[in-house]
């Protein structure tokens, strides 16, 4: 297939299989424009939300009337805005991800995800962006509605994964903190990370986006031989939220994050 082509990662077969999919927010989150996802703000248009009794120097045109003549007292109708959604894939383009056994690196499989997703987002009519990231931020593609933003996605994707390794905690927070909007944020990565205190580190790091609202989902993304690691000194690590006891694995792969 040619490295150059604005499809490479776009399986029509895949793409058949989510279009049909919603990818709905597990959090109402703000936004702009119409989609499919309820604002937490109360206006006067699209969806009825409920009524409120009129107060002097409201706007007649939205006093229900049906209320009023069963009950002679005014009431407002209000309306809950629909918002779209803000959607960051944020993927991992460090040394690690280009491994692979065949043909197809970590990073190509992490890469047709989140096209993939990508394309279902926009679908949707919300708001997709890109973050690409090995010890730094190396590219950051603002989120937009646009059908168009797919194919500027795929051609930073085309781009391959870079000869860095992973700072993976210390990303997530510098995101959280750049991040200004709500909206979801996806994680692609193998989540080798080798610096002091990886898992805590990057546990924390969950926990600081979720403390700005977002919601998160990690993908992670293993070559065949990724869940099984010999056992050594160097690559024991504590089981997250576990009183005792080690588990074999790399870095992160082996730590229990849902916890």
């Amino acid at each position: 297939m040619n490295p150059n082509d604005p499809q490479r990662y776009l399986d029509p077969l895949v793409l058949a299989k989510v279009r049909s999919l919603e990818l709905q927010a597990r959090m109402i989150v703000e936004g702009y424009l119409s989609g499919m996802h309820k604002s937490p703000y109360h206006g006067f248009s699209v969806e009825f939300a409920q009524h409120r009794e009129y107060v002097p120097g409201d706007d007649i045109r939205h006093v229900d009337w049906k209320v009023y003549g069963r009950t002679e007292r005014y009431f407002l109708k209000q309306y809950e805005e629909e918002t779209n959604l803000i959607c960051w894939l944020l993927l991992d383009i460090s040394e690690s991800m280009r491994y692979g056994s065949t043909e197809v690196s970590k990073y190509d499989y992490a890469c047709m995800a989140s096209a993939a997703l990508a394309h279902l987002v926009l679908q949707q009519q919300d708001s997709v962006g890109l973050v690409t990231f090995d010890d730094q931020v190396r590219r950051l593609i603002k989120p937009s509605s646009q059908p168009s933003h797919l194919k500027e996605i795929v051609q930073v994707m085309n781009q391959g994964a870079e000869r860095q390794k992973t700072k993976l905690a210390g990303i997530l927070h510098e995101l959280a903190e750049r991040f200004n909007r709500r909206g979801l944020v996806m994680v692609f990565s193998d989540l080798f990370d080798d610096s002091e205190n990886a898992p805590g580190d990057f546990v924390a790091a969950l926990k600081h986006l979720r403390h700005r609202r977002h919601d998160v989902v990690v993908f992670h993304v293993l070559g065949p031989c990724g869940t099984r690691v010999p056992v050594s000194r160097g690559n024991l690590v504590q089981r997250h939220g576990a009183s005792s006891g080690l588990v074999d694995g790399p870095p992160l792969a082996a730590t229990e994050l849902s916890r």
